[in-house]
């Protein structure tokens, strides 16, 4: 009933025309060598049935059931029925045609309509043509299916990443603004000049976390002069207990890389660095060549403080959001070495902006 229900009219018309173009192919090649068209008319109106019923059988029943299903061992046994029963039926028309039409007379038989193997092929040929259609449609559906299936896949994943993402980088402003409000409030408590300075840079450095951060790429350049200020509102915290040695080299404003990527490194370093002989000391170093970044920072800990280097969110966020961010395109390497804890971080080819329009 649910098949009866899908047939279209549109469907209907093209099976008709379908058949009546199969007719028109009998009627033609039984005309070879014959002028008896009553009887060429009546042979290929009879063996059209059999066709009609082979094809159907073959598109509605034994493909779907056995062939797409992989059934090969039934699909054989309902395969050599079908030719063996086709085959009586052909040879049924044959001798009815003669019979009735003829009066048993054979030499008056168009001679294609004498040849059961020719009529046999005819017949399989038109189904097997038929099948190879319906198998072809069959796996372009298939593909199609499969393919927007996995289009969605795919865009229920980066969804996922994109949240995952960004819950990264939320994950990284509420320690920054508890140190920083920290400091401010210290210095409001003394009242010291320095204030409006600190709120200022901090200020700067907020614009940037709350609307650069949503931005897919950022100007590395940018990057860089927002470290330059986090290192300064850090000198004003720490005073005289703080070393940073700070290396850039010119970097072209068309380099772009993900927001907020290589400031959680040094927030990281002034998290879990401490005083060793009386300074905190972190050493920075930033160059580009051939679009190759390479980011190094170490800082000063007592190897008695290893959990503590080591501990909280920070590296942990960072190789996350690295990996969603710049997936086999990078390096991330961490070391101790006697007092210094060290972390280089390479990305190849990082991307450029287009400025044309």
């Amino acid at each position: 009933m649910n098949r009866i229900k899908e047939i279209k009219p549109k469907i209907v018309l093209f099976h008709l025309l379908f058949w009546t173009g199969v007719w028109f192919f009998y009627f033609y090649f039984f005309s070879y060598n014959s002028n008896d068209n009553v009887y060429i008319t009546w042979f290929s109106s009879c063996l059209l049935p059999v066709t009609m019923m082979v094809t159907y059988f073959v598109v509605y029943f034994l493909i779907p059931r056995y062939l797409l299903t992989k059934k090969y061992g039934k699909l054989a046994l309902y395969s050599f029925y079908t030719f063996v029963f086709s085959a009586y039926i052909i040879v049924l028309v044959i001798y009815g045609c003669l019979i009735f039409l003829l009066g048993f007379n054979i030499s008056m038989m168009p001679p294609m309509s004498k040849n059961f193997l020719f009529i046999l092929l005819l017949v399989y040929l038109v189904a097997g043509v038929v099948s190879f259609i319906t198998i072809l449609n069959h796996n372009f559906k298939t593909a199609s299916v499969n393919k927007e299936l996995q289009n969605k896949i795919l865009a229920t994943q980066l969804q996922l990443k994109e949240q995952e993402l960004h819950y990264l980088k939320r994950q990284i402003h509420p320690h920054f603004l508890f140190n920083t409000l920290n400091t401010i409030y210290g210095f409001a408590i003394r009242q010291s000049k320095q204030t409006p300075e600190i709120i200022l840079k901090l200020s700067n450095l907020l614009d940037y976390i709350l609307y650069q951060v949503n931005k897919p790429k950022v100007s590395l350049k940018e990057e860089v002069l927002h470290i330059k200020e986090y290192i300064e509102l850090e000198k004003i915290r720490f005073q005289d207990t703080l070393k940073v040695e700070f290396s850039s080299g010119e970097i072209d404003e068309k380099l772009q890389v993900a927001p907020m990527l290589l400031i959680p490194f040094v927030e990281n370093a002034f998290k879990h660095g401490t005083l060793e002989e009386g300074f905190l000391t972190i050493k920075i170093q930033i160059s580009v060549s051939d679009n190759n970044l390479s980011f190094s920072i170490g800082n000063s800990f007592r190897q008695s403080d290893d959990k503590s280097q080591n501990g909280g969110i920070g590296l942990e966020n960072i190789r996350k959001r690295m990996d969603l961010n710049y997936r086999n395109n990078y390096e991330l390497k961490t070391e101790k070495k006697e007092n210094w804890y060290l972390v280089k971080l390479t990305i190849f080819e990082i991307e450029e902006q287009n400025f044309n329009i």
